[in-house]
C-alpha cells in the first residue's frame, strides 16, 4: 500500500505544530514521503484531545472515547505496512451503547438485525425503513469516505466529475438531517436516537445536511468498537508509527512566532528554540495560529469571519474514579432523559448554561479491567455545552450534582460517597491546553455552509509554505476525520514542494 504516498522528489525540512492526530497523521506521511519532520507539540504528552493521564490505579482517556469507521484507522495504518492489531486489540461492544430515556432504557445491540427488530418493537413497519435508511446511509459513506472526502477543499471544480455530480442529490447535501430523519420514523425515542451523532459533534439537526446519516450507517451497522488499553493506545499508534519512519516528536515546544521572509515560513520561534523550516503544518486551533503566530498581513481570516462560523459544542468533562462497582451502567450511557431540543437550543442558540442538559456517561471499565482498580469503576461524564462560557468552579460543581443526581437515580444507589478520585475540565482548560477558539471542544459545525470547500481553506491564503490540518479545516471534527485531514494536508504540500 506504500505506493499510495506521494514520493518528494528531493528531502525537505518540515515542521509540524501540534501533537494530535491530524499532526501525527501528517508527519508520518511526510517523512514516509522522504522528508525530515519535526513536530512541535506545546504539552508534555503528545495526543491533543486524545491525551491519557492516572492517578490512585486509575487511568483516563482526556477526550475521544467513541472508536467508529474503523475502515479510517485501517487503512491509515496500510500506508506503512501495518494493521490496526499491530498496535492494540480491538473489541466490538454489544450492546454498542445505551440510551436512557425518562422511564426506559434501550440498549442497542451490536448486531444489525436485532437493531432492527428493536425500531419494530417501538414504531410498526420502521425496521424497513431502518434498513432503507442505513442502506442511503451507506452510500453516502461509501462516496463520502471514499470520492469526497480525501479531496483538500480548495475549489468546487474538485467536485466537478460526472460521477460525483450525479451523486450529489443521492448524498442530501441541501437537505436538513432532522427532515431527513422524520420521513422515516416518528416515535421520538428513534428520533433522539438517530440524531445524538449530530447533536454531540455538529449542530442543531434542522441546520445539519443529511449527507451526515453516514454517521448512523457507521455507529448502528459497522458497529461500536473500543481498543483495549483505552483510546490513549491509538493516539500512542500514531506517535509510534511517526517515531518509526523518522518523525522528531518534540512536547513542552509552545511556538510562539512564525517568522517569513518572502512570502515563506523560513523560521519557527518556540519557547525553548528556533527552528528553520521549509514549509508548515498547522495542526494546532487554526484561529490561534492566524491570530497569535502570525502578523496581520498574513492572516487569511480576520475576526469577524471567526466570529461568523457555528461551532460544534464545548463540554463540560468529569473524570471519576469510583471505588465499587455500578451494575446498571453500561459502557456508553446515553442520557436522554430531558428535552433534545431544549438542550440543542441552549447550545447553538441562546448560548447558555442548560436548564435541563442531556449528558453522556463512558464506563470503559466494564469491558478493560486495565483502566481501574479491582472492583472500581472508572466514569468519564461528558455534557455538551456553548462555546465561550464562563466555567468557575462553583458552576461546574452544581451541573456535578445535577448530572449525579440523574446519574444515582438511574443507577438505583448511592455514588458520590464513593468517588475516590475526581478532576473536572471545561471551556477554559480547552483554551489553556490546546488554545481552542472560545473553547470549542470538536472544531466548526457540521452545516451545509461549513462543508467542504465552505470551511477554511487548508492551504494558507497569505503565506505559500503553510497548510493547515485538523477539525477547524477539511474534512471536519472528529477523530477519523482529523486523521484524513493530516493526510490530505501531507499529500497537497509534498504536491507544492514538488511543482
Amino acid at each position: 500500500m506504500h505506493s499510495r504516498l506521494a514520493k518528494s522528489n528531493k528531502s525537505h525540512e518540515i515542521t509540524v505544530i501540534g501533537a494530535g492526530f491530524a499532526g501525527l497523521a501528517a508527519a508520518a506521511v511526510l517523512a514516509e514521503s522522504g522528508n525530515k519532520v519535526t513536530v512541535l507539540e506545546k504539552n508534555r504528552e503528545t495526543g491533543g484531545r486524545a491525551r491519557t493521564f492516572s492517578q490512585d490505579g486509575f487511568m483516563f482517556d482526556m477526550g475521544p472515547s467513541w472508536y467508529w469507521m474503523p475502515d479510517v484507522y485501517d487503512s491509515f495504518f496500510e500506508l506503512f505496512g501495518k494493521n490496526t492489531s499491530d498496535f492494540y486489540e480491538l473489541k466490538k461492544l454489544d450492546p454498542g451503547f445505551a440510551v436512557v430515556f425518562e422511564n426506559e432504557v434501550m440498549d442497542i445491540p451490536a448486531d444489525f438485525d436485532a437493531v432492527c427488530d428493536l425500531f419494530e418493537s417501538i414504531e410498526a413497519g420502521s425496521a424497513a425503513k431502518l434498513r432503507k435508511f442505513i442502506a442511503e446511509g451507506e452510500f453516502k459513506y461509501m462516496v463520502g469516505m471514499n470520492d469526497m472526502v480525501y479531496k483538500p477543499g480548495h475549489s468546487i471544480t474538485e467536485f466537478f466529475s460526472l460521477k460525483l455530480f450525479g451523486d450529489a442529490l443521492k448524498l442530501q447535501i441541501f437537505t436538513p438531517f432532522s427532515k431527513h430523519v422524520r420521513s422515516y420514523f416518528k416515535d421520538p425515542r428513534l428520533l433522539a436516537l438517530i440524531e445524538f451523532p449530530v447533536l454531540f459533534l455538529g449542530a442543531m439537526p434542522k441546520d445539519t445536511p443529511a449527507l451526515y446519516s453516514l454517521m448512523n450507517f457507521s455507529g448502528l451497522k459497522q458497529g461500536t468498537f473500543y481498543p483495549m488499553g483505552g483510546f490513549g493506545k491509538v493516539a500512542d499508534s500514531f506517535k509510534e508509527i511517526a517515531k518509526n519512519v523518522g518523525v522528531n516528536v518534540l512536547t513542552a515546544q509552545n511556538v510562539d512566532k512564525l517568522e517569513i521572509t518572502n512570502g515563506n515560513i523560513r523560521h519557527v520561534h518556540t519557547t525553548n528554540g528556533n527552528f528553520r523550516t521549509d514549509a508548515v503544518i498547522g495542526s494546532a486551533d487554526y484561529h490561534h495560529i492566524e491570530s497569535e503566530l502570525l502578523d496581520k498581513d498574513f492572516r487569511s481570516y480576520d475576526d469577524d469571519y471567526w466570529q461568523s462560523r457555528t461551532f460544534a459544542p464545548s463540554c463540560l468533562l468529569f473524570y471519576l474514579g469510583i471505588n465499587k462497582k455500578i451494575d446498571q451502567l453500561r459502557h456508553h450511557n446515553l442520557f436522554f432523559d430531558e428535552n433534545f431540543d431544549q438542550h440543542a437550543v441552549e447550545i447553538y442558540k441562546d448560548k447558555k448554561w442548560p436548564n435541563k442538559p442531556l449528558f453522556y456517561v463512558c464506563c470503559p471499565s466494564k469491558t478493560d479491567p486495565s483502566v481501574a482498580p479491582e472492583g472500581s469503576e472508572n466514569l468519564f461524564v461528558l455534557m455538551p455545552i456553548a462555546i465561550d462560557l464562563d466555567d468557575p468552579e462553583n458552576i461546574r460543581e452544581t451541573y456535578f450534582n445535577v448530572l449525579m443526581d440523574r446519574l444515582e437515580k438511574f443507577a438505583g444507589e448511592d455514588i458520590r460517597s464513593h468517588v475516590v478520585y475526581k478532576k473536572s475540565y471545561s471551556v477554559s482548560d480547552f483554551v489553556c491546553d490546546y488554545n481552542a477558539y472560545k473553547g470549542n471542544a470538536y472544531g466548526l459545525a457540521n452545516t451545509l455552509m461549513q462543508t467542504a470547500i465552505f470551511k477554511p481553506k487548508m492551504k494558507s491564503k497569505k503565506v505559500k509554505n503553510l497548510f493547515y490540518a485538523g477539525q477547524l479545516t477539511v474534512p471536519g471534527p472528529g477523530v477519523p476525520p482529523s486523521i484524513i485531514s493530516g493526510r490530505i494536508a501531507a499529500t497537497e504540500l509534498t504536491k507544492f514542494l514538488n511543482r
